[in-house]
């Protein structure tokens, strides 16, 4: 009998041994650490599907390619099976499923304490950049509270009025009084730039920033946007520099091509977006301090990549697999699964499937 125990504990030793070898190349080895910085990216409207067509449009190799950790979350919000973009990123923001239009609110309209807010109370930085007007669902969602998604004049006090420390994006036209609000608030606006902004900026640590660079929406790629999105994410953290901070980036455009089933529209953008992860992956794996997180609030356009089809002699319809004919089935949003990337200490908590509100708890718990 203890002969026969003796083997199992061997056994069992030898197997945990075994597993954990095996696994040392999938599990992000800085498990228990916590990070000094949190990067946190969404690409608006981008399912999996979308995220693949970067494989078959793709110049070169893909900055997803170079993450390790990968999750899924179900996206439905607290009103309907189907999520809209500031519902979702009440979820990530808040931790709770509200309703469908809700910025910072629960279901019941009460304004619930958002990233922004718990991050100020622990002196980070904080950082905002998207390609849609600043005051958009998403972004709002991290620093506002507003009953509805349409009240731009009110989210844009708001953003003035917040922790925040940098913003770039578009939405000039949604601040009523941007010089008597920048001068109360101590803000630095700069709207001179168009599209775009310097590859350096000399900013001084103890200013708040902003950059409003477009009316309302930033242009599309097509319409040359330039590299924007990858030079104003660097610019926030080559502001920040030593201090610890949480910045949101959003690659707000993808959704817009979507809704508007134009195939290139949603390659253009996630060529885009690949390229500031990837940059910010490169930054990420020589500061070795910093978390980088990817998802989407949902996907948009139930995109699809068969291939063409065609009628048989027999008059049956078959579909030809030696070719990608792009289609969509909706010009609204889906309620498919959407993955989530992860990279860098804390990387390992989000692997699995989940609730998109756990990205709030994930990104809560890793807080310094």
């Amino acid at each position: 009998m203890l002969r026969n125990v003796s083997i199992l504990s061997m056994v069992l030793v030898f197997t945990a041994s075994y597993l954990s070898c095996g696994s040392s190349k999938s599990v992000n080895r800085s498990v228990g650490k916590k990070p000094k910085n949190i990067i946190f990216l969404i690409g608006d409207g981008m399912g999996l599907t979308q995220i693949s067509t970067l494989f078959m449009e793709r110049d070169n190799t893909s900055s997803f390619e170079r993450f390790k950790s990968i999750g899924f979350i179900n996206t439905p919000s607290g009103s309907h099976k189907i999520t809209d973009s500031a519902a979702g990123a009440t979820a990530f923001s808040c931790g709770v499923k509200t309703y469908n239009n809700a910025v910072g609110m629960g279901l019941d309209t009460t304004p619930v304490t958002n990233l922004v807010e718990l991050f100020s109370e622990q002196r980070y930085k904080i950082g905002m950049v998207a390609t849609s007007s600043i005051t958009h669902a998403t972004p709002a969602s991290f620093y506002a509270h507003a009953s509805h998604r349409n009240k731009h004049y009110d989210i844009a006090g708001q953003l003035l009025s917040s922790s925040v420390d940098f913003f770039a994006g578009g939405g000039k036209k949604f601040f009523r009084d941007l010089d008597r609000e920048s001068k109360l608030y101590n803000w630095q606006i700069d709207s001179s730039f168009c599209c775009s902004i310097p590859d350096s900026l000399e900013l001084d640590p103890e200013k708040k920033y902003g950059y409003l660079l477009a009316s309302d929406g930033m242009p599309k790629m097509s319409e040359s946007r330039g590299d924007f999105l990858k030079t104003a994410s660097l610019a926030a953290l080559n502001y920040f520099d030593k201090d610890p901070y949480f910045i949101m980036i959003e690659g707000s455009q993808i959704d817009w091509g979507g809704h508007s089933n134009d195939y290139d529209y949603v390659v253009s953008e996630l060529k885009d977006f690949d390229q500031t992860i990837d940059a910010i992956l490169d930054y990420a794996e020589k500061d070795k301090n910093t978390l980088v997180v990817v998802t989407a609030d949902h996907e948009t356009g139930g995109l699809s990549l068969g291939g063409p089809q065609y009628v048989d002699s027999n008059g049956k319809k078959r579909q030809r697999y030696n070719a990608i004919e792009p289609s969509f089935n909706t010009g609204g949003h889906t309620s498919t699964l959407i993955p989530v990337f992860a990279y860098g200490p804390g990387a390992e908590h989000f692997q699995g499937v989940y609730e998109n509100n756990e990205i709030f708890n994930k990104i809560k718990a890793l807080m310094r």
